[in-house]
């Protein structure tokens, strides 16, 4: 096995016995190739459900307390196909997002077998992560919860219960726009909703009574307020990370910056593909990277 050319050692390290190869044995059963990534976290999978669960309250709310019951039927259908294909990509995304590697470092390749297949040259050092006893790339970092090093790692979201790193923070932006957009279309349309009840009679606006109508577009509110903030400040901090090409980790850790500058629009292409196409929008386009990973590991 080698390292590709481009790769770049991390000179943290100096002292050789630091390294202790004898000490990493390899995985017993490596994953095989196409293995689904699935974090077996308790607290992740838990608000997994219930994003998904809120997600689904928003579509019985906006379906059977607002749209059904009205008597505009263009206003109805138009809504309920955009509501529903946002919230369709939004699920989508997560699912992308929750189930793609982050782009997991091998675990346990810092052996000695390894560390001399490498050839490193006089003075040429690399930095072994002592946690999950793996050879660690340049920007990349370790999570506690996945017990793994994630390459160009920028935070661990329980929300999607995964890390949002290299191979899927596409998948996690399209998530968080999504929901953004979903919650802010159910918020107009709580509104109107509570306009033409306040016109007309609470008891022909909604096939529930009028006491549980107004709680279910209140909670409603409450939802799409709440997740609307939320997911457009993360929108908006993912962005702003991509265009400057530093993660939120490094900007945490204000690590000095090692990697050559690229423009916003290069920065762009690298995460969500080359070149630019409607399947920037889509969770089900995988991003062509255009160039090969500097980072991974090749035999």
């Amino acid at each position: 096995m080698m390292l590709l050319p481009t790769h770049h050692f991390r000179d943290i390290e100096r002292k050789p016995e630091y390294l202790q190869p004898e000490k990493c044995v390899p995985p017993p059963h490596p994953s095989p190739v196409g293995t689904m990534w699935f974090i077996r976290d308790g607290c992740g999978i838990a608000c997994a459900i219930v994003t998904w669960f809120l997600v689904l309250y928003a579509e019985f709310v906006v379906l059977f307390v607002m749209l059904i019951p009205s008597r505009d039927y263009v206003y109805s259908i138009i809504n309920g196909i955009v509501f529903n294909l946002l919230a369709f990509l939004a699920l989508a995304s997560h699912c992308r997002a929750m189930l793609t590697d982050p782009g997991a470092v091998p675990k346990g390749n810092a052996t000695k077998e390894f560390i001399e297949s490498l050839q490193l040259k006089p003075g040429q050092v690399v930095y072994k992560c002592p946690k999950c006893c793996s050879i660690k790339p340049d920007r990349a970092h370790h999570c506690s919860v996945c017990k793994r090093c994630i390459r160009k790692m920028d935070h661990h979201c329980p929300w999607v219960n995964n890390c949002v790193g290299e191979n899927n923070q596409k998948y996690f932006v399209l998530f968080t726009m999504y929901i953004a957009l979903i919650s802010l279309h159910a918020l107009i349309m709580v509104g109107f909703h509570f306009l033409h009840c306040f016109e007309e009679d609470w008891t022909k606006c909604s096939s529930f009574s009028p006491p549980t109508t107004v709680i279910l577009l209140i909670l409603l509110c409450f939802e799409g307020l709440l997740f609307l903030i939320f997911t457009s400040v993360m929108f908006g901090t993912q962005v702003h990370s991509i265009c400057t090409d530093e993660t939120g980790i490094e900007q945490l850790k204000k690590e000095e910056r090692r990697w050559a500058k690229k423009t916003k629009w290069m920065n762009m292409k690298a995460v969500f593909g080359h070149p630019f196409s409607l399947g920037w929008a889509s969770p089900f386009a995988t991003p062509d990277q255009g160039k090969a990973d500097p980072y991974q590991y090749v035999v």
